[in-house]
């Protein structure tokens, strides 16, 4: 049974990446079927206690992250995403995960900024820069994003990963 959460959620993360990629949106139904994944997994392995230790994990996760897209610091879907892929991953693997997350989300933020500065480079001034957008008569500057869900989910997959018998 373990080998199938797997296989699903492997795909629904991967989906989740490229249509991350792509349209800078986290559909709410794919974040619901990784929890929802996540709660048939806590209730397969038939362990009270770590099931509320995960559940508690994926809360304060939520909120954490809940502040954070009110700041303004990342986005709504990755908020939910993150404490989705909590409740599949399990307390125990938490820190490892957040670890493996900050460290694709670096690389991600890195690839991005190299590749603006790129841009930047080739410019010609035969047409308009392209990290800029016409607004009426003037240029103005395109912010440039980082899509996170991409990070969250290579996360999520390197974990589950790793935490399968067969990795071990």
């Amino acid at each position: 049974m373990q080998s199938a959460v797997l296989v699903v959620a492997v795909g629904i993360l991967a989906l989740i990446a490229y249509g991350d990629l792509r349209m800078r949106r986290i559909p709410n139904s794919l974040s619901l079927a990784i929890a929802t994944l996540g709660l048939a997994h806590l209730a397969l392995a038939r362990d009270a206690a770590a099931a509320s230790h995960t559940l508690a994990a994926a809360a304060v996760t939520f909120v954490v992250t809940f502040l954070l897209f009110w700041r303004g610091v990342i986005g709504g879907g990755d908020a939910k995403l993150v404490a989705a892929v909590v409740l599949l991953i399990g307390h125990q693997e938490l820190l490892g995960f957040l670890f493996l997350m900050s460290l694709c989300g670096g690389v991600l933020a890195a690839a991005i900024l190299a590749r603006d500065q790129l841009r930047l480079l080739c410019w010609r001034p035969s047409r308009l820069p392209p990290l800029t957008e016409a607004v009426g008569s003037t240029t103005a500057p395109i912010e440039s994003t980082v899509p996170y869900g991409v990070a969250i989910a290579a996360a999520g997959v390197i974990t589950l990963i790793l935490e399968t018998p067969l990795a071990r």
